[in-house]
């Protein structure tokens, strides 16, 4: 089954840069929103790459790169009102910067220095969830309080299609629908759950799993920006509207390695690769741009030399990231303290005492 035979598949931008219409998603944007879209592409591809280089340089443990799914991140993101929250995975890099969130403020846990990096009340953009699949019953329980207390909000929960076979998921997906809990589930189906093909993981397109629960499920063109402001859009204002839940299968590809510890060369082909590279969301949009004649070579090279900056200021920040005191590993275990943490505390400080007074002995 081809992605361009399915009917319910939603592109509104083509892989050369040609702009089609859907029945169901409408989207009417000024040049200046579109640029505005092709710039946060760009600046979020060029902090993922300086992220890449600098764990390699070891100046970070580890690095999530989201390299190929700037669209499906930066047009859901962009879809998302200030008084909606975002329960994100750890790669949502894209949703972060449109959310405001600083892009350094995402390095500190990656580099040891911190359990998270910024305030979730900030921006409403929770932390990086690391455990497979959890966000989603986080965010489903926070919609279930919205929803009690009526505000006018909604939440969005971000997962990949390897998340989508959890336990976790599935429960929140049935809360969901049982409570009509105002949540989108945005699923970012890159094909790949570290070396698991999506063919070997599920029988029918992951969509459809939302029509077992009893809510919609749609799929997006992950890798058209236009597309998935649309469909994210839609699923919100239907979130907010009282109507529940929406599934959204954002299908794009990630051009790199599940992680920096991974080697995608050993377990998929590179015609594979090379293929999902001629659907590349920025140069997409850029087509499309210069084609309608809303940006020049002066606008592009102008973007081009704005996120080289941005490089440079996130290459110097994670630079001087201050070292935390170790002992601070012990802090916010428990709300009130415990005997346990204590004596491990004083047990952890001597140990760290006798490297000093081995020091002073030589």
């Amino acid at each position: 089954m081809t992605v361009a035979a399915e009917s319910d598949f939603v592109q509104l931008l083509t892989p050369e840069g040609e702009r089609t219409e859907h029945p169901q998603y409408g989207l009417d944007l000024a040049p200046q929103e579109l640029r505005g879209l092709y710039r946060d592409m760009v600046l979020t591809r060029r902090f993922d790459a300086e992220a890449t280089s600098l764990q390699r340089q070891g100046e970070l443990g580890l690095w999530p790169s989201s390299f190929g799914q700037e669209a499906a991140q930066i047009g859901s993101g962009r879809a998302v009102q200030e008084g909606d929250h975002v329960f994100p995975s750890y790669r949502e890099h894209g949703v972060a910067w449109c959310r405001g969130v600083d892009p350094t403020n995402l390095l500190g846990m990656f580099r040891g220095v911190n359990n998270g990096g910024w305030d979730p009340d900030a921006d409403n953009f929770h932390l990086y969830t690391l455990v497979i699949g959890s966000q989603a019953l986080h965010a489903t329980g926070y919609a279930m309080g919205v929803a009690k207390d009526g505000a006018d909000s909604a939440v969005i929960a971000y997962f990949g299609d390897g998340a989508s076979s959890q336990g976790d998921v599935m429960e929140s997906f049935n809360f969901a629908a049982v409570y009509d809990a105002p949540v989108v589930f945005f699923c970012q189906n890159n094909q790949w759950a570290i070396s698991m093909p999506t063919e070997k993981q599920t029988r029918v397109p992951l969509y459809q799993r939302a029509l077992g629960f009893g809510f919609p499920g749609v799929r997006v063109d992950g890798n058209d920006v236009l597309a998935c402001l649309a469909v994210t859009k839609s699923a919100l204002e239907r979130a907010r509207r009282g109507e529940g839940p929406t599934l959204v299968e954002a299908y794009t590809y990630r051009m790199g390695a599940h992680t920096t510890s991974d080697d995608p060369t050993r377990y998929r082909m590179s015609t594979e690769v090379e293929s999902w590279r001629r659907r590349d969301p920025v140069q997409r949009l850029a087509t499309y741009l210069t084609a309608e004649g809303w940006a020049d070579r002066a606008y592009l090279d102008s973007v081009e030399e704005e996120s080289e900056l941005l490089g440079r200021r996130v290459r110097e920040a994670v630079r001087v990231m201050p070292t935390p005191d170790p002992n601070l590993i012990f802090e916010n275990v428990y709300a009130d303290g415990h005997a346990l943490v204590d004596e491990e505390r004083a047990q952890f400080a001597a140990y760290q005492a006798s490297f000093a007074d081995e020091g002073e002995g030589k």
